[in-house]
């Protein structure tokens, strides 16, 4: 079993019409053995950000305070909030700064740029960036959520579509992965 693997998770971020959702599995995990059923994944930057961490949960919990203590500074020094794409360079860099004993994480970035345009990405352990149009996905369930979103996704989908097309996505998801699940969290901005 993978070190990614030792908690399960299940992560998506899809887009819509100058919107976006994203989405996470509660279930804490040691292998198949569940400790906590309300685990938090997606963890809010601000107003108009949202990251999402899959894989080893206390490397998730690191990497999240550290990216918390960045992005404030950053508030203090240009007196504004950073762009999700401005955020996923940080991320990343952070990433790749600790490439040869890594983070165990595979984040999902998600976020409202310039005249509400959705942005969303996904990188691997070492702050390799995949960028999307429509949707990404992490975790242990990530095989399943690919099939799900391909056949559920349609361009442009208002709030409410966009809420019920992920949270289908990830309940028929789960249910397919012994490592995650237990109901899950949905945030639409």
């Amino acid at each position: 079993m993978s070190i990614f693997e030792y908690n399960g998770s299940a992560l998506i971020a899809m887009v819509g019409k100058n919107c976006f959702a994203i989405a996470s599995d509660r279930r804490l995990g040691v292998q198949l053995q569940t400790i906590a059923t309300d685990f938090q994944r997606i963890y809010k930057v601000h107003d108009r950000l949202f990251l999402g961490l899959s894989g080893l949960a206390t490397d998730a919990q690191t990497l999240y305070q550290r990216l918390v203590f960045r992005h404030k500074l950053y508030q203090l020094r240009e007196e504004r909030d950073m762009k999700p794409e401005t955020f996923a360079n940080l991320v990343s860099a952070i990433l790749y700064e600790k490439r040869f004993g890594p983070y165990f994480c595979q984040p999902v970035i998600a976020g409202l740029g310039d005249e509400d345009k959705p942005f969303i990405c996904t990188m691997d352990s070492i702050g390799a960036k995949e960028l999307a149009k429509d949707f990404v996905v992490a975790g242990t369930a990530s095989e399943s959520l690919y099939g799900a979103c391909e056949s559920m996704f349609k361009e442009g989908m208002e709030p409410e579509e966009l809420f019920e097309t992920v949270s289908q996505a990830l309940l028929s998801s789960v249910d397919r992965d012994c490592l995650s699940g237990w109901g899950g969290h949905v945030y639409v901005v």
